[in-house]
Order: structure tokens, then sequence, then C-alpha cells
């Protein structure tokens, strides 16, 4: 796989800093049963890193000492953790907010078949991949079968009553464009999606996020041994808003590794850059509780225009209701 780093950096990007800290995004390991082409953790069934019990507890322990009120669980299939439902339990217990990244299919994989109801039991939101409403889109870029799977996956989320316009169990939907272009305005979408998976599937959902693939990872390594990586930037940047700085994800949360260190966001992570603060040098979670982050500059590099470019893309979708 072709490194995009050295492209990325030296950047341009605007500076930003920290505002409160609100949200603990945990990388449970890069275990997947599946292996998508614009996947920017480059998971698959293969990838042997998983967060052990050790670091699980840490995880539990920041949730306890610091004010965090959503803790958001992403892998890999972040299911695929063996203290996956512990750790979901626990953090319910203390009453924060979990998010489950999900990529649905590994609602259907063996051993499973009790995960909906133990979401839906936990009150846990989901966060579902599904790139497009059209069938052969989604299995060319996420693999032969998976959008029957994941329509299945739906069906049984919307049986426990996910997905219910005035419920307690929230059903996102995530978009992400097929190839290096921006994703279409979020509204008009989510209108298609809504229509066409109803009609043709009878499935419902919250609401649709629409997110930029960044030129990190199996993407950024696709655009370069396409030659499209620097046309991909250029689009990127051209299309940044300075309006969309206040709303990126990083500027709230900060992010953990499978082996607990710390990052200003997930995409960072992958490139390995680490939170910077005078005070640790290589920050993890174990120092989480005594160091201060608040107006601590997040590192950038140019892949953090994928963020702020168009409506801007966050964990929560598009950052401006128009473009």
């Amino acid at each position: 796989m072709l490194n995009t780093l050295d492209r990325l950096r030296p950047s341009d990007f605007p500076t930003i800093r920290r505002a409160r800290l609100r949200t603990l995004q945990v990388n449970l390991g890069y275990r997947c049963n599946q292996q998508c082409l614009h996947c920017h953790v480059a998971a698959g069934p293969k990838r042997t890193e998983v967060m052990e019990s050790a670091i699980v507890d840490l995880v539990v322990e920041n949730l306890r000492l610091l004010p965090f009120d959503t803790l958001d669980l992403t892998g890999g299939a972040p299911e695929l953790n063996p203290e996956f439902r512990r750790l979901v339990e626990q953090a319910r217990n203390l009453g924060v907010r979990v998010i489950d990244r999900c990529n649905l299919t590994i609602l259907n994989e063996p051993g499973q078949q009790d995960l909906a109801a133990f979401l839906a039991d936990q009150q846990v939101e989901i966060v579902a991949s599904l790139p497009c409403y059209l069938e052969e889109n989604v299995n060319r870029q996420r693999g032969k079968g998976v959008f029957d799977s994941s329509i299945r996956a739906l069906e049984k989320l919307n049986s426990l009553g996910y997905g219910e316009a005035q419920g307690r169990l929230r059903l996102n939907l995530v978009y992400n464009p097929q190839g290096p272009s921006l994703p279409p305005p979020q509204s008009g979408l989510e209108a298609d999606y809504r229509r066409i998976l109803a009609e043709n599937h009878g499935i419902r959902f919250n609401q649709l996020l629409a997110l930029a693939n960044l030129p990190i990872q199996r993407f950024g390594s696709t655009l370069l041994s396409l030659g499209q990586f620097d046309d991909y930037m250029k689009l990127l940047k051209q299309a940044h808003r300075d309006d969309n700085l206040d709303g990126v994800m990083c500027r709230s949360l900060v992010s953990a590794d499978w082996q607990g260190y710390l990052f200003d966001c997930d995409f960072n992570q992958m490139l390995g850059l680490r939170i910077q603060t005078g005070d640790v040098q290589r920050p993890h979670l174990r120092d989480l509780p005594r160091l201060t982050l608040d107006e601590n500059p997040i590192l950038v590099a140019d892949h953090c225009y994928g963020c702020t470019a168009g409506q801007g893309s966050s964990c929560g979708g598009a950052l401006q209701g128009t473009v």
C-alpha cells in the first residue's frame, strides 16, 4: 500500500485549536469481516490488531473521571472485539451515550445473531455504513453480497425499533462517494435514500450522514496508483470553506487507537500523527486525566481539507446545510 503522508505535509491548512472535550472515540481494532476499497483504516479479516482488556479498562476509567458525554466506537468492525459488549455495558451504566460505527453485515455473522438485540437493549446509537442505495454500487465498493446482507441487517434493526422518527433507538446511515469526488448536498441525498429504501425494501432510518473520502490508507493509495491524488487534493482545497472550521470533529473529540495512544482524530490516528502536548511525549489513555488539552493546537495536514471542503465532513455528517 502506498503511503500518502509525505504528500500531505507540510500543509497550509488553517490553524485550529481544541474546544471543550465531549467525545472519546475509541478504535477497538482493525479486524473486520469486510475489506472495503474506501476504508481509511485498511481494515480486513486478516488484521490482528485488537484492543486488550487492560486498555478497555482505561477507557472506562477515563469515562468515569472526565466529563465525556459520548463514547464513539470504531474499528474495523468494533463488535468483533471480545471486550465490545462489556465496554458498552459499563459505559451505559455511567450514563454515557454510546455510538457504534457498524458495517451492518456484522449483524449477520455467525456468533453475532443476538448482537442487534444487545445494541437495542443498551440503547446504543448505530451509525451504519451504506455507501449507496443501489445494490451494484455497494457491492462494487464493499464486496459481492454486501448490499443484500446490509438490507437484512437493517430489517432486523427496524424490527427492534431502530429508525423510528420519535423513537429512542437512533439509526443513522453513512454515505461515501464512489471515487475522487465530493458528496452531493446531504439533505437532497437523504431524501433519495429515504424514498428508495422505503419503496424497495421498507427500510426506515433517522438521518443520512454524507462523508468525504480522505486521501489516506487504501483510498489514498488507490488515488496515487491511478495518478489521481493531486487532482483530488486540488478539488478539496478549492472547495475549502473557513466557516466549516468551527464544526470539525477534532475540536471536541480525542481519538484512542487499539493500543491506547491518543490522537486528534481517527484520520490522524491512521497517519500516526499523535496529539501534540507539552505534558507527555507519547500521550496515552493512562495520561489523559492529567493532560491539558483545552485550546491545545490540533495537528493538521492537507488531508484535513477533506473535512472542510464543500458542506464539510465530520463524524456527524455534513457541517453545512447548503454548498
